[in-house]
């Protein structure tokens, strides 16, 4: 009960979806943009976020993707004798 109450807290404080004044459209995108290629070296923007500087995530959602599809074809793969 309590941490659902902590979650609806932290919801409602949120930034509305798309809102053009929330931090990360302030703070972070203009930084992306303005100084990734110097930041990166890559010229591609989306390249850049995804490779440097949202590596270590980008990691854990390949890492869990594959152990998904792992999963499935072993039990695909299952033969009952």
């Amino acid at each position: 009960m309590m941490i659902g109450s902590v979650l609806v807290m932290a919801v409602i404080d949120m930034p509305a979806f798309g809102d053009p004044e929330s931090p990360a459209h302030l703070h972070v995108v203009p930084r992306y943009i303005e100084r990734g290629y110097e930041e990166t070296g890559v010229k591609n923007i989306v390249a850049a976020v995804l490779i440097s500087y949202r590596g270590y995530d980008t990691l854990g959602e390949l890492t869990v993707i594959f152990t998904a599809g792992a999963a499935v074809i072993s039990l695909l793969g299952r033969r009952d004798e």
